[in-house]
């Protein structure tokens, strides 16, 4: 291909291809694609969806998909297609307005959160949630689900959604539906790794993530005070993601992972004395050594760190790849 071509094939666009070869072969019945970047130029885009999902859309590659959130969600709403049926998450007003306008374009059927589906009900649980949702055919009770945070029940409603949308709307087994999510789980998204003191990694790496994690970080645990490791890639919103942790965390210690994109500690160092003053801040250039220093910070026995701030937690975030390496090396199993 690249012989032929102007344009090389990319890791993800040969990634891609590579997949949808193998499900072909296989052949699957189902096939689950979530798109790499974007929707309407990405790579997984060449196919035709029964059902289009999107889920609620912040503002991220901003520099690829545009710098507005309309901007994006243009880009965003190419996945759905004619003949496809369109499930839509949570959005915006002038998200929602844009999705809309495109599938009556495209003639694909839209149905949305809220509106169409839900959820009507919600409890925090020990090691989770419960819930009701009601669904496109049916109303399904009493869900447990294994996750933290409000959105993802919100999730799991547009889960359920598409799945109903591509039976044709018929309502579900609803042991079906408690099997399915009660085996849920979500590696690195809001996921307690570690007890005394408490660690908490979270893959938010932009501000509307890193929104919806407070939000649940807020609600469901008590861990007082927090001490942030924060690592980003160097193509995101750093300062806003600092700006928005700032309320919540006491102390930041600031880090990088191991790739070449990652912003340098030194970096997200500065832009954090700026935001939380130099006295809330610690710059680790190493994760390993990041995550000792928290640990020292959170912990009321760590008198051999002069700043430590007594008994809480630790919340690892700002980087898919950071959550990752301090899965890692705090021994947590894939």
């Amino acid at each position: 291909v690249d012989q032929s071509q102007e344009h090389p094939l990319s890791f993800f666009e040969t990634l891609v291809g590579m997949a949808y070869a193998a499900f072909a072969d296989a052949p699957i019945d189902v096939g689950v694609v979530e798109v790499g970047m974007g929707g309407t130029w990405d790579a997984t885009s060449v196919a035709h969806p029964d059902v289009a999902v999107v889920t609620p859309i912040g503002i991220d590659h901003a520099n690829y998909l545009g710098s507005s959130i309309t901007d994006i969600a243009i880009e965003k709403s190419g996945i759905i297609k004619s003949g496809s049926r369109a499930v839509i998450g949570r959005q915006e007003d002038s998200v929602l307005e844009v999705l809309i306008r495109h599938a009556s374009e495209v003639g694909a059927p839209i149905v949305v959160e809220g509106r169409d589906f839900g959820v009507e009900s919600r409890l925090a649980a020990v090691g989770g949630q419960q819930f009701t949702l009601q669904g496109l055919g049916g109303r399904y009770e009493d869900i447990l689900l294994p996750l933290h945070g409000e959105f993802q029940a919100h999730n799991a409603a547009t889960a359920l959604a598409a799945v109903e949308a591509l039976t044709g709307g018929r309502e579900l087994s609803i042991d079906a539906v408690r099997e399915g999510f009660g085996a849920v789980t979500s590696p690195g998204r809001l996921e307690v790794v570690r007890r005394s003191p408490t660690v908490i990694v979270d893959a938010a790496h932009n501000p509307h993530g890193v929104q919806a994690l407070l939000e649940s970080i807020s609600s469901e645990f008590t861990c007082s005070p927090l001490v942030g490791v924060v690592g980003i890639m160097a193509d995101k919103d750093a300062e806003e993601i600092l700006r928005t942790l700032e309320p919540v965390l006491a102390h930041v210690v600031c880090t990088q992972n191991s790739t070449e994109r990652s912003m340098p500690a030194e970096e997200i160092a500065d832009m954090a004395a700026e935001i939380f003053g130099p006295g809330r801040v610690t710059r680790a250039d190493r994760l390993d050594d990041a995550l000792e220093q928290a640990i020292i910070l959170a912990d009321a026995s760590g008198e051999e760190f002069e700043d430590a701030i007594g008994s809480g937690g630790i919340l690892i975030t700002g980087s898919v790849v950071t959550v990752g390496e301090a899965r890692t090396l705090l021994g947590v199993a894939s």
